[in-house]
């Protein structure tokens, strides 16, 4: 099972906008992926609400995992979603 860690780089981190786009991704994705604040216990990434729950702020770390066949492109790819500033 491919996972990565990475480090939110919105501001607002995974709140109102930035959550949205990050779902939309996930949810397109062929994988099931989680994702869990550090030393968290992971939650669906194609729920919006799963997603909220971790109340990720920006700067924090939060690790993606996902299991099948293209998992370790989808956690790349939603990594570098991450990675990259989503405020709008």
């Amino acid at each position: 099972m491919p996972q990565r860690t990475v480090t939110v780089a919105s501001k607002v981190g995974l709140h109102a906008r930035p959550a949205a786009v990050f779902v939309k991704k996930a949810s397109e994705l062929p994988v099931p992926v989680t994702l869990a604040k550090d030393g968290g216990k992971p939650v669906n990434a194609k729920s919006m609400l799963a997603v909220m729950s971790l109340d990720v702020r920006g700067g924090e770390r939060v690790t993606l995992a996902a299991d099948g066949e293209g998992a370790a492109a989808a956690v790349d790819e939603l990594a570098e979603l991450l990675e990259t500033n989503l405020d709008g």
